[in-house]
């Protein structure tokens, strides 16, 4: 785990713990020692194991941690997710952030499960967007690896993502072409991807040097088609965008475009119902 994920775990738990939990320390004694379990109460595909783990570990290192369900994996209600053994009074500081933890990250893995199962059958790969939580990008973003999704780019800086308002200042394809000649200059392996909204467009970047991505926003069905016709042989890929939703999915995926991003499986997630039992 990265040094600024266990800083996330360390600021999420000082938020929670405070100057210490007073129930805990009031209601238990400080040498009594339990086992908790984590249970699955609905269907889903768990994720944050362990990110769970490192909450358990940042509270008391003495606890043992035994993850018994791996990110990725289905779970039905009753499923044992993981065990936790230790001091008592920390399982119980510890419960409240963990849980959260699994329950935000197994929303997005479930959510984007059902994407990706949607548009079985197709190349199409569903990914995600920065609609993020703001400081929990690199945990969203493992949940949605979890569910079978394929992650977009981290930030702002390692991909070129050219949308409406930068093409309104850039001008021509004169400009646009200088544009993205510099991003090449600067980052030789960075993609460029461009926003395209019509099929006018689509050709202007079809003919452009360097496109990688056209990113096809809020077009209709009939009219990605028609981008997959314009685009042709072109080693440029076309990702769909806008009005995505597990209605519509499939038809998307259907018209030949590559790859579809879905801001709902990070902004839209439910939580997922689990619970801590102390034995």
């Amino acid at each position: 785990m990265s040094p600024s994920s266990t800083d996330v775990i360390r600021r999420a738990l000082a938020e929670d713990l405070g100057p210490g939990d007073i129930t805990s320390e009031c209601f238990i004694l400080s040498d009594h020692r339990s086992s908790a379990r984590i249970i699955a109460k609905e269907n889903a595909i768990i994720a944050g194991t362990e990110v769970a783990r490192e909450v358990f570990r940042q509270v008391n290192p003495a606890i043992e941690i035994e993850i018994r369900k791996n990110d990725g994996e289905a779970i039905a209600p009753g499923n044992l997710i993981l065990t936790a053994t230790g001091p008592t009074r920390a399982l119980l500081s510890a419960e409240r952030t963990a849980l959260n933890f699994l329950q935000r990250l197994s929303g997005i893995a479930t959510l984007t499960r059902r994407f990706v199962d949607a548009v079985s059958g197709t190349k199409v790969v569903i990914l995600d967007t920065r609609k993020t939580t703001p400081g929990l990008r690199e945990f969203e973003r493992l949940a949605v690896r979890a569910g079978g999704g394929v992650n977009h780019r981290f930030g702002l800086f390692d991909r070129v993502l050219a949308k409406d308002n930068h093409l309104a200042i850039t001008g021509d394809a004169a400009g646009l072409q200088r544009a993205i000649d510099e991003a090449k200059n600067r980052a030789p392996d960075i993609l460029i991807e461009i926003e395209a909204d019509t099929l006018d467009q689509v050709r202007l970047l079809c003919d452009l040097r360097g496109v990688d991505i056209i990113l096809l926003d809020n077009m209709t069905n009939d009219k990605l088609r028609e981008a997959v016709q314009i685009r042709g042989d072109k080693k440029i890929l076309l990702e769909a965008s806008g009005g995505v939703n597990l209605d519509t999915v499939a038809a998307i995926a259907a018209t030949g475009i590559d790859q579809i991003s879905v801001g709902a499986l990070t902004h839209s997630a439910r939580a997922i119902d689990l619970s801590m039992e102390i034995s």
